[in-house]
């Protein structure tokens, strides 16, 4: 077994390189002289006892130099302009004079955003389908019921196939742009208003308060209930095959989940243009809203949307170009 007793300490014995150390030295004096000789042996003894010191310590004192270098830190990079690399990638997108676009962009984990032209406002058309819905699972939820069968069915066909009949009854039963208002201050909107009477597709939004929609809808800091933002991303995640457009271009695969809006103006013949969803790239996900007006045509309007998506993830990139 191992003793604990601490052990003797043994008496030092004198150094036996002594004798040879003096030897050394009185040759020295007999040769350069006694004030020569005088200046080497308190040198060396200087020298020595310095030896000593520094070999006794536990904890040798660092230098003057070696001290400042330790203490200064390594300077951390520099977090990306995330706004002003969005813009630069949406100005290099092609963009008809008469148009105009606006993206957000929100990159869930660790919050970062994004946006470019996030306050302009722009007419929703059917991407306010999924701010009816979010506000009729709210109103639900106040009143501590599920939807209704014939709400469900409505539902579905508004947000999977962008069926407007369903639209309008859904927005009746929410109470129009009152009840659609209502919620939205709830829900932490600021520059959106419903529009009027029938005219859900005429709401007045931004893109920044679309990204408030989409943390509605997938995020957990949410008025809606789990079930309920569960409820809504399913339909979103099965939309018709012929409305596999929009922001799912900045998708590098299939994970995405969306809701588009097109609509022509009949005072212009311009096109409205949106779409707003959550996409996955390169293993980050993104809530991205993309509008725009102005466009000649539907397929130059999907064009810029989808663009504009893409600009906006790709200010995210860890090498942007």
């Amino acid at each position: 077994m191992e003793s604990h007793r601490a052990p003797r300490r043994r008496r030092a014995r004198p150094s036996r390189r002594r004798p040879l150390l003096w030897t050394a030295l009185a040759s020295v004096v007999l040769a350069a002289g006694t004030v020569g000789a005088t200046a080497y042996v308190r040198a060396q003894a200087h020298a020595a006892a310095g030896a000593v010191s520094s070999q006794s310590s536990a904890t040798p004192r660092a230098s003057a130099s070696a001290t400042q270098e330790a203490s200064v830190e390594p300077a951390a990079k520099p977090s990306a302009d995330r706004d002003a690399l969005l813009a630069k990638a949406v100005k290099a997108l092609p963009v008809e004079g008469a148009a105009d676009v606006a993206v957000t962009v929100l990159e869930t984990k660790s919050g970062e955003s994004a946006a470019y032209g996030g306050d302009t406002a722009f007419e929703t058309a059917s991407i306010v389908k999924v701010d009816i819905l979010a506000t009729l699972l709210l109103q639900a939820q106040d009143a501590d019921r599920r939807l209704t069968g014939q709400e469900r069915t409505y539902a579905t066909a508004m947000i999977e196939d962008s069926d407007n009949d369903s639209a309008s009854e859904l927005w009746t039963a929410i109470g129009q742009a009152d009840g659609l208002d209502t919620a939205n201050k709830r829900f932490g909107l600021t520059d959106t208003a419903g529009g009027d009477g029938a005219l859900w597709g005429l709401t007045r939004t931004t893109a920044a308060d679309q990204l408030i929609v989409l943390q509605q809808v997938f995020g957990d800091d949410s008025k809606l209930s789990a079930a309920s933002r569960t409820y809504l991303q399913g339909l979103m995640g099965h939309i018709a095959a012929d409305q596999h457009w929009g922001v799912s271009a900045a998708a590098d695969g299939t994970r995405w989940a969306l809701k588009n809006g097109w609509l022509p103006r009949s005072t212009t013949g311009l096109w409205i243009i949106n779409s707003i969803g959550r996409v996955t790239a390169d293993g980050h996900d993104y809530l991205v809203a993309a509008l725009s007006n102005g466009n000649s045509t539907k397929e130059k309007g999907i064009s810029l949307v989808e663009g504009a998506a893409q600009a906006a993830v790709s200010a995210f990139a860890d090498d942007p170009a």
